[in-house]
């Protein structure tokens, strides 16, 4: 696995799972067609992606968000830089953590300032703006990568009801 797997599998679940193209991954998500098609198969070899990788496995992907998502591409929060808030700081858990550090993905264009956190792909904030769903599916990502237990319990709880 590598961590723009990640982001091909959450935007398969957000646009619907059976409703893509190679080529439109490849515009929206701003990876080249031989990325996408590199994650689709490294997906279908792992079992994430079903029915000929027209389908997200949907209980295997939360699992291992749950559970291997932080041990497998770890994050720690960086200098402060303006990018585009994400984890705690993005919908939908701004609202229900408050006092909490701000972060953000570095993004020139990016509105707030936070420490820093790494996306799992250079191109996921560029990529999210075209997609509040998307945008959020991956915050959510992201507070499951670096939230402490609160942050992640109620990530987990968000991601569960969007992915199964």
């Amino acid at each position: 696995m590598k961590p723009q797997d990640i982001v091909v599998l959450a935007k398969l679940i957000v646009t619907g799972d059976e409703d893509y193209t190679q080529m439109v991954l490849s515009e929206t998500l701003h990876l080249s067609q031989s990325e996408i098609s590199n994650s689709l198969a490294r997906s279908v070899y792992s079992g994430l992606l079903i029915n000929n990788g027209k389908q997200v496995n949907r209980q295997p992907f939360f699992d291992f968000i749950q559970f291997g998502l932080r041990v497998v591409f770890p994050q720690k929060p960086g200098p402060i830089v303006r990018g585009i808030p994400t984890a705690h700081s993005a919908p939908p858990l701004v609202d229900s953590i408050l006092g909490a550090s701000t972060y953000v993905w570095p993004y020139a264009k990016g509105r707030a300032r936070g420490e820093s956190i790494a996306p799992l792909y250079p191109t996921v904030p560029k990529a999210t703006l075209l997609n509040g769903e998307f945008y959020e599916m991956l915050a959510l990502i992201d507070a499951v990568r670096v939230g402490r237990n609160r942050e992640k319990n109620l990530a987990l709880e968000h991601l569960e009801k969007r992915i199964l």
